[in-house]
């Protein structure tokens, strides 16, 4: 499952979290997210849904099995690596960064 542990690898450095990162957000411990990283390892399809999530990707993408790569501007790098941070706030924490985000926009008109 080479395919598949490399896209974990360049996902998740695509996105700015380390692997023990994707982890804690996927509710594995680190070694066993470091078996699928080393390709030890292949999550069963509940853990596979999750692991996606986190990493705000398709399965297909992680499994390598959609063809070509998409290739991603800047910009939208930068949109899946805030919606993928996004997931992983509590409310209270999602409150106050709407405040700053709507306080930026303002900023901008």
């Amino acid at each position: 499952m080479e395919p598949f542990s490399s896209n974990l690898k360049r996902r998740a450095a695509q996105l700015g979290i380390s692997n023990a990162e994707v982890a804690r957000r996927a509710g594995l411990s680190d070694r066993r997210y470091g078996n699928y990283i080393t390709g030890h390892r292949e999550p069963d399809l509940a853990t596979l849904v999750r692991i996606a999530s986190v990493l705000n990707v398709s399965i297909d993408e992680l499994l390598g099995t959609n063809g070509a790569e998409n290739v991603r501007t800047t910009d939208e790098l930068f949109q899946e690596r805030i919606a993928a941070a996004l997931k992983a706030l509590q409310s209270d924490d999602l409150q106050r960064l709407l405040v700053m985000i709507e306080a930026l926009a303002a900023a901008k008109k």
